[in-house]
């Protein structure tokens, strides 16, 4: 895919999201793919300001910077994936997209000589579970992108660039359900599209394609994710309940397609702009988080938490009595991979990371355990993945 397709769109999107210019030295390049896979619970930050991958590790408490850390970049980032073995860190930038080993501390060597395995430019990214595919979308490109990569090395692999038509072309977030069956791209004011999906064909993108229009049509769909039993989806859109505060969570039946009833929920906030429903640890696929980039009468961002009931396979989810303050303009939700920490980052700052901890108590209830800078503020931080 050419880059020459998105460069209507690729100035508006910095002046909006990036407010900066210029480029940085970039790193020492290394060979070809070769990750080993992180062993410890690394996770990665994109400073979309000072053009950085800022990487951690976090126990006991402590957050500790990985050795390199920060990683410079050429130009400005947007989306980071990571490979289901953990070996592989892609990082989509105006640049194009480049291709890191992940070291078993959590390290970072850039792959590919230095230089991009693609010059797509994508604003939403994830690798599909058999780690052969590259999903890729946005910012205004009205297509699903899958980039053919190698399991054993992250380079690109096999046939040319796989692409399938989307209805509209702004576009916000993808999911790839963890069945490896279906993609769901959010689209703002057009909705969501669910694309059937199959890793093994050379054309993996189905001809089956479900669009799901926005719940009030002064609306937009923002965020999307699928509980990781396979249960539900989830979907963030702005307007979508009354009151004060008006983003709204729905819910979706995974295997009907309905939507639940009581959805959608007050997403306690004004813009949804990420889900994380916990699969890790004790409390995985019991409660499910949304982040909030504004919330009304509040100068920062909010994190609601809801827990999730099964009745055979009818589900609800219940409010938690309380939100988890963000900082400013929270954007992006993980969890690490112990299941001990909810991370939260901030592109407003005020701080840039955030993590929690999950109340001993009160289930559910995320508690502030660390807060922190992920640079030389302010950083716009934007973007996190944590290592599977």
């Amino acid at each position: 895919m050419s880059k020459g397709l998105r460069v209507g769109l690729l100035m508006g999107t910095v002046a909006l999201l990036a407010g900066c210019s210029g480029f940085w030295q970039q790193p020492s390049n290394g060979g070809g793919g070769g990750g080993t896979g992180s062993s410890s619970n690394a996770f990665y930050v994109l400073n979309q300001s000072t053009m950085q991958i800022a990487a951690y590790t976090i126990s006991s408490g402590t957050l500790t910077a990985v050795t390199g850390s920060p990683y410079t970049l050429t130009s400005v980032p947007y989306a980071i994936a990571i490979s289901p073995n953990g070996g592989f860190l892609y990082v989509s930038t105006l640049g194009g997209i480049y291709l890191y080993d992940i070291a078993s501390s959590g390290a970072l060597t850039i792959a590919n000589s230095g230089n991009p395995i693609t010059t797509d430019f994508a604003n939403t990214m994830q690798v599909d579970a058999t780690g052969q595919w590259l999903l890729e979308a946005g910012p205004n490109l009205a297509a699903l992108i899958a980039v053919p990569v190698s399991s054993s090395t992250g380079l690109p692999a096999g046939t040319a660039e796989q692409q399938i038509t989307l209805p509209a072309a702004t576009i916000h977030q993808l999911a790839v359900s963890p069945d490896n069956t279906h993609i769901f791209v959010t689209m703002g004011s057009s909705g969501t599209e669910i694309v059937n999906f199959t890793a093994a064909n050379t054309s993996p993108f189905g001809t089956t394609v479900t669009n799901i229009p926005v719940k009030n049509s002064a609306g937009a769909a923002w965020s999307v994710a699928v509980d990781p039993n396979n249960r539900m989806y989830y979907i963030g859109e702005t307007a979508a309940t009354s009151g004060s505060n008006t983003g709204g969570l729905r819910v979706f039946s995974y295997s009907s397609g309905k939507e639940v009833s009581g959805s959608p929920y007050s997403s306690g906030g004004l813009a949804p702009y990420s889900i994380l429903p916990l699969q890790y640890g004790t409390y995985g696929g019991s409660y499910v988080y949304v982040a909030n980039y504004t919330a009304s009468g509040s100068s920062t961002g909010t994190i609601a938490g809801f827990a999730v009931t099964a009745t055979g396979t009818n589900y609800s989810l219940t409010a938690l009595g309380s939100n988890a303050a963000g900082g400013k303009n929270t954007i992006a939700l993980a969890q690490d991979s112990t299941g001990s920490y909810v991370l939260a980052v901030n592109f407003g700052g005020s701080p840039d990371l955030q993590a929690f901890t999950l109340d001993a108590t009160t289930l559910g209830k995320l508690d502030s355990a660390v807060t922190a800078s992920t640079g030389t503020d302010p950083v716009q931080a934007t973007a996190i993945a944590a290592v599977p």
